[in-house]
């Protein structure tokens, strides 16, 4: 196998010397700000990084030998990785001084310290800071660290320009300098040191770096490069200026400062001579400047600033070039999970293959086993050994040679291929089902293999594999290698190894590594292959062996130790030979100096310890803070950091800051320096390395036992980890991005001791604190290359993998749940590039941190489109909006996402649903209980939603968690069978009541028996004989209240002693006993309906009451502890209210009698509010008013059908019931009586209703045992879409307002608030409407029924305001001034009559249908017969008419918006005419294809007249030109239904059924579509779930208004991206303001209008009868009747209210008397 070029994203080296302080702004802008407007410019194909190691570092330390060896490495690692630019050079004026020399080869080191002393110069500052090391190979002489040198000297860190070592450092290195360069000039001369060794002790870091990185370059490699040149003009004239020496080399000559003319003869070759000659021979990009300095101040700030900001916009606008010439922009591979799974592993296998430093017998072993041989059968090979053994880095090294291997022993022709998996280090690699699938599909690739669909069960996933390895043949052998199996989650049974073929085909080879004592799986090996020669063991090297790879891995880095070392090495390599522990020596060791101390505890014996010392020595190295929070921030990433990322987060932690600027001054942007990282790296390498994911350069750990020691050393404070997943959340949200600055707060310097007393101290700290630009990036979700384009992206999969990881951990549920799951964008890209899975599986996890109940609905709701949005993602937002808007009053924290939704969503789709009618579709939770609901005793809610408690008959009583369907708490009763249960308030006691009298009490949360109590029976029940099993029971505060069948007395026990108290003794029976919610009084409801009242806390009796109506016993107590009033409800439902304000003496307040045969009380319901009680019998149910007391609803069963339960919603709006023997749970409005729905619960009929109050929720237990629970805000949610019952047949908006009104067949009109969605009104006529025309301002509104009675409405307050008797009405319109109607008759005479009196202005004697007004209200131009006729409306004489000939008809006509004279219409000919009205005249003719009529349903006209769109019903939509008479056919997604054209004729809009061939997808019919007629596009498109009944469109905006066949509506509006603003009323409109999570919607009181019942005006044939001597015009109305009905009846009345006839079926009621 080959590796591919795995190039890091885009590292650029930023080279130059900056000239001091005045370069620091261009540094900073370029690579810190420019990178990330790169990275946005460019979609993030590469992860561009700008790297400039002197950035952040104190001048002085520029010179520093190891920062220039880092450079060097950054370069050279720059040079060979980077995809993109790889290196940008600034050349100054300045060409810099001499290097000092970190190592100098001995030979050399005492031939330059002769040449000096011969030079008579003093050698004594090169002798003490110069040491011997004869560990270097060949030995050296190396430059002493400053800190061992220099006795207050710390680190880079910590470093104060101004401190006296500084400047005592400064004076050393230049007389080193000047040492070294008057030294080798002189040896020069001589020739004793050729030009080569002399270049590198008299160049200085520009020269050395230029030309390592430009010379010798191919000219393809050199267009990855730029150079900027700044040459400053007469620059002589101001260097007397010493300021001038940050920007040229200066020197001191008699006083007088000139260039050096040394620096400047090699700076103006290397400018001037090798990047010409470069230029010369390539594409290089060099650009010169020359900057001019300001004639009086010289080189000033300005002159500066504007240099850099032309310099820094001429990098940006390079950068780009080169990134988009150099890279390749695959957008493909987005959505190609194979190719990053790939791509992932290969960058490991390439990392660990480079790590294998030693041969071993196990590779030959292994080679021998991949190359082709004659055996019959062929095995997988299994390689095995312990932690730290070397097993991955074997397999890595396999993986690498197998290809040549096998390509040497088959011939160059052959094509092996090898498959590698390091498993557990990718999402895919560790479940079994994804690794089988991955490698299936690229087996499938690499064998050309069509697969359309890959199986979905594990076991055909195992069948397609094993025939894909069929595939391979001995030109194209195939090697697949698993590494770590036991990292392998056990799922699916993966561990059992079944899925693994034993027998291979001969030209298969299958190598395997495991631990040998993990899960059993070396085990299972040798069970399924017995044969030993299948089996290689890593074992542990022995000392001897370990000491030839260490003395190998020294000299390979030109190191070695003494042999007095070497005696502490070979003591630590008798302790521990693995190969990872001679890594971490060779590591320590190779730091060693040859006259360095070692003793027995300078090496570790353990791989553990030796980590953990190579962690501590990173501290000291780098800064405790640094290293602790950097290694944190790697090991706690879900996938790793990049090092731009790593920099990022350490910038903006405060604590790490504050390491690294001790005694530093603080600059804006407060960044860390990129050296800090670069040390890391190198201090790490081959520990922490560089992995490809998702196109980007991951630093991980190299294997997981480095992970658990950082895992122990740096993430075991909870309060610190919290802290710094916070912080890496914050990173990837973005929250200090775009300039926002974040506060720091300074610490007192290490070095200073702190003096308490000092008060300065405390003032200095209160003003230093300040904000400072941390320049980090932005964080969206996808990076857009054209913002005209936003389907084509790159995925930020940077921010989509880690940030949920760390907000779960931080415990930022909001920041969870509203910056990622209710985020339209990352719903959007997660679905556009095929992760939908994964979304639904990140809204379970955070559904799990969080429990909000609108994620559980949300997930539910995006499996329900999955297939839709899968297909067509775009629609993701109108999907979303027409399942969410319905629910929000409900589950308002969805809120979120509709407004994004509303923000983003139009980007991709231009139709915004305002109003929904949705049904919402809900499936409950389900737990299986039992076999049957008659074991089943009791089931309790609790606290948590999803947890309950259900007893069995056979005495276990079990708590269950209803999502995962697993136990949590189970308790057995002993042998005694269980006759209830009840939970106290706080839940902290579980009361049970059993067959042999006992009270059982437990500690719920620990599920123990507290204490029993027996409830004995009094002497009269004893001598009853038989059984007298505890009645029932009930609970208070500290009590539980116990009486036995048949008893008079209640027994009073103590839940906290368990010990029995008293007893109350009672007149009668006890059938019920109620506590108040205070607990301090008991009500015990008797036979006889009688009530006693007792004193809980002493057993006194206080008064006792009784009914009137005493034939029945009490059902139930109600106490309304507000109103101080206390509800009797008896078995048959009557009921007696009493005041409690004096307990001793209650007094009666209201008395019903409410006595039905058969009609038993079976579920009682006090409202949240107290405001209603729900009462629920055999055969109806009603709901009081408590307020009043009197009945509010009565509604009656259908056909004798028996009601098992009903509760109220929340907000009493609503009733949820069930039948007897019905497996539905039925939604009725109460205001209504409508069903809303009937949900269907498909585990059986329902026998039992439990309502949690708590949670709102609802539990069912069906007749097989089944409990279900339901969300009841989500079932009164489907509610709140109002309905007429019948199928929308028309649908009318005035011009002015938003109001809508609809026709459906029936006696009424409904009028709709077009915000809402609600019916506000509703105008009942004596027939059925069929016609209705409205006024432009919408107030008055004329229909007419099929009666011949035309009414005139005041839309605003209900009148009926005039009637008038007539024959029927065909047509109806008004004119455009709204000053005349037109009522069209199929028989007799047509009138045009005056709005406002009601009189006739003229006859229209001949029949007209479909007919129009024109503009200038001067005709109704209408057909008759095969004649167009434009009648007048003055007169109603025919004025211009139209007539075919030879029998021909006129099929269709419409008139043209902007020129209402003319007038297209369609005849039986198949031709299409345009008719002047005016001029009576045929403008155009058309003719139409043959047969185009034959299905022709519907034509329209643009504005223009220029297009007709005709609809043939069929699946495609016919444009014509008018003008040319052609005709094109633009496709639809189905067969059009209804289409409309837009006001302004720019849009269509129609709505198609879909295609019987298409996947269901779930429920959805019909879809709405809308078409731009300017370029064909389909710019929205949205399912419909009902079936469409009517389409209508708005007549000022483009709104669509849809009816269905329920008789609801929906509305749509349309924002198109390219007049976008002028829809802004998206976020104006009131349907748009959804409700806030403080505030609810509150339906409005539905008005009911009626018609007057006489007539104002009854036409004759050729007159009109008016019943008043003047008419009754419409200003003058002021007579109106408010007829509204209310259902607020005395209940003991035989005309009461309006008792309602419950039609489950969805059907309106029908009213009784």
């Amino acid at each position: 196998m080959t590796f591919p070029s795995i190039k890091n994203d885009g590292n650029c080296y930023l080279f130059g010397k900056p000239e001091l302080n005045s370069f620091f702004p261009l540094h900073q802008l370029m690579s810190v700000g420019a990178e990330k407007q790169i990275g946005h410019q460019c979609g993030k194909t590469i992860f561009s990084t700008v790297i400039d190691v002197y950035w952040g570092l104190d001048p002085e330390e520029w010179d520093n030998p190891e920062l220039h060896r880092i450079r060097m490495k950054l370069l050279e690692d720059c040079l060979k990785t980077s995809a993109g630019p790889c290196f940008v050079g600034l050349f100054g004026e300045k060409y810099g001084s001499i290097r000092l020399p970190g190592e100098v080869e001995t030979s050399e080191f005492e031939m330059i310290l002769d040449a000096a002393v011969e030079a008579q110069l003093d050698t004594k500052v090169l002798e003490e800071w110069y040491c011997r090391d004869e560990n270097s190979v060949p030995p050296t002489y190396y430059l002493r660290p400053k800190s061992e040198m220099l006795k207050n000297y710390q680190n880079v860190m910590d470093i104060t320009v101004n401190s006296p070592d500084i400047k005592k450092w400064m004076k050393i290195s230049e007389e080193i300098k000047n040492l070294f360069k008057t030294a080798v000039t002189l040896l020069q001369q001589r020739g004793t040191m050729d030009s080569s060794k002399a270049k590198k002790y008299l160049c200085s870091a520009i020269e050395d770096e230029f030309e390592f990185a430009l010379g010798n370059q191919t000219p393809a490699f050199l267009r990855k490069c730029v150079c900027y040149i700044r040459k400053i003009a007469h620059i002589d004239r101001h260097v007397k200026n010493p300021d001038m020496g940050r920007y040229t080399d200066i020197i001191e000559v008699n006083g007088k400062f000139i260039r050096d003319p040394v620096a400047n003869k090699k700076l103006e070759k290397l400018r001037d001579e090798f990047i010409p000659t470069i230029v010369a021979s390539s594409n290089l990009r060099v650009y010169t400047s020359v900057t001019h300095c300001n004639m009086k101040l010289g080189y000033s700030e300005d002159v500066e600033n504007h240099y850099v900001e032309g310099l820094c916009k001429q990098f940006y606008d390079d950068m780009i070039d080169i990134i988009q010439s150099t890279v390749q922009q695959n957008f493909d591979i987005e959505t190609d999970t194979l190719y990053d799974e790939v791509l992932q592993h290969l960058s490991l296998c390439k990392i660990y293959s480079s790590l294998y430093q030693h041969q071993c017998e196990a590779l030959n072993l292994i080679h021998k086993y991949v190359l082709p041989c004659k055996a019959a059968h062929i095995s997988p090979l299994v390689v095995y050994g312990g932690p730290c053994t070397g097993k991955t880095l074997l397999l890595a090294k396999v993986a690498e040679e197998a290809y040549s291997w096998l390509q040497k022993e088959l011939g160059p022709n052959s094509e092996p291929v090898v498959t590698v998996r390091f498993l557990g280090t990718t999402d895919l690699s560790t479940e079994l089902k994804t690794l089988l699938q991955s490698l299936c599909e690229q087996l499938a690739i690499n064998y050309r293999c069509l697969i359309h669909n890959y199986p979905q069960k594990i076991h055909d996933l195992r069948e397609l594999f094993i025939n894909l390895l069929n595939e391979s043949s001995f030109h194209r052998p195939l090697v697949l290698i698993f590494d770590a199996l036991e990292q392998l989650s056990d799922c699916e049974e993966a561990r059992k190894l079944w899925w693994l073929p034993i027998h291979l085909p001969r030209s298969v080879r299958v190598i395997l590594s495991t631990l040998p004592n993990k899960h059993g799986i070396l085990q299972k090996l040798k069970c399924l292959i017995q044969d030993n020669d299948n089996y290689i063991e890593q074992p542990q090297r022995d000392r001897k062996m370990c000491s030839q790879i260490l003395k190998h891995q020294l000299l390979q880095v030109k190191r070695k130790v003494t042999s007095g070392q070497q005696i502490y090495v070979n003591e630590a390599l008798s302790k521990c030979t693995l190969p990872m522990f001679v890594n971490l020596i060779c590591h320590e060791v190779k730091q060693w100096r040859s006259h360095k101390d070692v003793d027995d505890t300078s090496l570790c014996v353990t791989v553990h310890e030796s980590i953990e010392h190579l962690f501590w020595s990173l501290e000291r190295n780098c800064g405790s803070r640094l290293v602790s929070r950097a290694l944190g921030f790697i090991t706690m990433a879900k996938t790793g950091l990049s090092e731009m990322e790593l920099e990022d987060v350490l910038s903006l932690d405060n604590y790490v800051l504050n390491e690294i600027t001790a005694n530093s001054e603080l600059q804006n942007p407060l960044r860390i320096p990129y050296y800090f990282i670069a040390r890391l790296k190198e201090e790490l390498h081959g520990y922490l390395v560089e992995r490809q994911v998702r196109s980007v350069t991951l630093l991980v750990w190299a294997n997981r036992h480095l992970h658990l020691i950082a895992q122990k050393l740096y993430l075991q404070n909870e309060e610190e980890m919290h802290e710094m997943h916070s912080a890496m959340a914050d990173y990837f949200l973005g929250v200090w991005s775009g300039g926002r600055p974040r506060l720091f707060h300074p610490e007192k310097s290490h070095n200073q001791p702190l003096d308490i007393n000092d008060k300065s101290v405390n003032d200095e700290k209160q003003t230093v604190e300040k904000t400072f630009d941390r320049q980090v990036p932005e964080q969206p979700w996808v990076f857009q290359c054209n913002s005209l384009e936003p389907d084509i992206f790159f995925v930020n999969h940077r921010k989509s993998t880690e940030l949920l990881h760390h907000l779960t951990r931080s415990g930022r549920t909001d920041d969870l749940m509203y910056s990622v799951i209710m985020n339209f964008s990352w719903l959007y890209t997660m679905i556009k590039i095929g992760h939908l899975d994964k979304v639904l599986s990140d809204i379970d996890l955070a559904y799990n941190y969080s429990q909000e109940k609108e994620l559980k609905f949300l997930a539910r709701t995006l499996r329900g489109i999955k297939l839709k949005v899968s297909k067509n993602p775009s629609s993701l937002s109108a999907e979303l909006q027409q399942r969410l808007l319905p629910v929000v009053s409900s589950l308002p924290k969805l809120r979120h996402l509709l407004l994004e939704c509303d923000k983003d969503g139009p980007k991709y789709c231009s139709i915004v649903p305002l109003h929904s009618s949705l049904d919402v579709t809900y499936s409950p939770e389900r737990l299986p209980l039992t076999t049957s609901y008659i074991h089943v005793i009791e089931v309790l809610p609790t606290s948590s939603p999803n947890v309950i408690i259900a007893a069995l008959e056979n005495g276990s009583i079990t708590t269950w968690d209803v999502e995962t369907r697993q136990i949590l708490r189970q308790i057995t009763t002993a042998n005694s069978a269980v006759l209830g249960m009840k939970l106290t308030h706080d839940e902290k006691y579980l009361v049970v009541s059993t067959t042999k009298n006992t009270l059982l009490i437990y500690d719920n949360h620990n599920s123990c028996l507290l204490s029993e109590v027996e409830v004995k029976g009094s002497k009269h029940c004893i001598a009853g004989g038989g059984n007298c099993f505890i009645y029932g029971f009930t609970l208070s505060i500290n009590h539980a209240l116990a009486w036995l069948q048949g008893s008079k007395d209640v027994h009073v026990i103590d839940l906290i002693y368990g010990w029995p108290l008293y007893q109350f003794h009672c007149w009668y029976e006890v059938t019920c006993v109620q506590c108040s919610p205070d607990g301090v009084y008991a009500f015990c409801g008797q036979y006889l309906n009688t009530t006693t009242i007792f004193l809980l806390g002493s057993g006194e009796k206080l008064s006792t009451v009784t009914s009137e109506f005493s034939g029945g016993y009490v059902k139930s107590l109600l106490i309304l502890a507000a109103a101080q009033e206390m509800v009797m409800i008896d078995n048959e439902g009557s009921l007696s209210v009493w005041n409690m304000d004096e307990i001793t003496n209650p007094q009666l307040i209201e008395d019903f009698d409410c006595r039905g045969k058969d009609n038993e009380v079976v579920s009682l319901e006090l409202s949240e509010d107290q405001s209603a009680i729900l009462i629920c019998k055999t055969f109806s149910i009603e709901v009081l008013d408590t307020s009043i007391w009197k009945v509010a609803e009565k509604f009656k069963a259908k056909r004798n059908e028996r009601f098992i339960s009903a509760v109220l919603s929340k907000n009493g709006d609503s009733i949820i019931a069930s039948m007897e023997h019905m497996s539905s749970i039925f939604v009725w409005r109460r205001d209504t009586g409508q069903c809303m729905a009937s949900l269907q619960e498909i585990s059986g009929a329902i026998v039992k209703l439990i309502k949690s109050n708590q949670h709102n929720l609802l539990l069912s237990l069906t007749t097989n045992g089944i409990l279900s629970v339901w969300d009841i805000d989500i079932i009164t949610a489907i509610s709140n879409i109002d309905k007429t019952g019948k199928a929308i047949q028309s649908l009318l908006q005035p011009g002015r307002g938003e109001l809508i009104y609809t026709l459906d067949g029936s006696e009424s009109v409904h009028k709709w608030s077009f915000s809402t969605g609600y019916i506000e009104a509703i105008f009942k006529h004596d027939g059925i409407v069929e016609n209705c025309v409205l006024t432009y301002t919408g107030e008055l509104m004329i229909t007419s029924d099929d009666k011949g009675i035309q009414y005139i409405w005041n839309t605003i307050t209900g009148d009926n305001i005039f009637r008038i008797n007539g024959q029927r009405v065909s047509q109806l319109l008004i004119t455009h001034n709204d000053q005349f109607v037109v009522s069209l008759c199929n028989q007799g005479v047509s009138r045009v009559w005056r709005l406002s009196t009601g009189h006739k202005v003229c006859n229209i004697l001949v029949p007209m249908q479909n007919a129009f007004i024109t503009y200038p209200n001067t005709f109704v131009i209408g057909v008759s017969k095969n004649k167009l006729l434009a009648v007048s409306l003055w007169t109603g004489s025919v004025t211009k008419k139209f007539c075919c000939d030879d029998g021909t008809v006129i099929v269709n006509f419409k008139l043209i918006p902007d020129s209402p004279d003319y007038v297209v219409f369609i005849t039986s000919t198949e031709t299409l005419f345009v008719w002047s009205v005016t001029e009576e005249a045929v403008c155009r003719r058309v003719q139409l294809p043959n047969n185009f009529l034959k299905n022709l349903e519907d034509f329209q006209i643009s504005p223009n007249g220029k297009l007709g769109i005709l609809s043939r019903g069929d699946d495609n939509i016919n444009i014509m030109d008018l003008h040319n008479g052609k005709l094109r056919l633009v496709p639809a997604t189905g067969i059009i239904w209804r289409q409309k054209l837009s006001c302004d004729g720019r849009y269509l809009v129609y709505i198609c059924f879909r295609n019987s061939s298409e996947e269901n997808d779930n429920g959805a019919v019909s879809s709405l579509i809308v078409v731009r007629l300017a370029d064909g596009k389909n710019i929205g498109a949205c399912s419909l779930y009902k079936t469409p009944a009517f389409l209508s469109l708005s007549p000022r905006h483009l709104n669509i208004i849809v009816g269905f066949d329920d008789g609801s509506i929906g509305t749509y509006t349309v924002v198109d991206r390219v007049d976008a603003a002028l829809k802004i009323k998206i976020a104006t409109s009131n349907s748009r303001q959804i409700f806030n999570n403080a505030s609810q919607r509150i339906r409005p009181k539905r008005a009911n209008f009626t018609c007057k019942f006489t007539a104002d005006c009854i036409w004759r044939e050729s007159s009109e009868v008016f019943s008043r001597d003047s008419p009754i015009t419409v200003s003058d109305s002021s007579d109106t009747q408010d007829t509204a009905l209310t259902k607020k009846q005395p209940y003991c009345s035989d005309k009461a209210g309006s008792t309602l006839q419950i039609d489950y079926k969805c059907q309106n009621f029908t009213a009784e008397s």
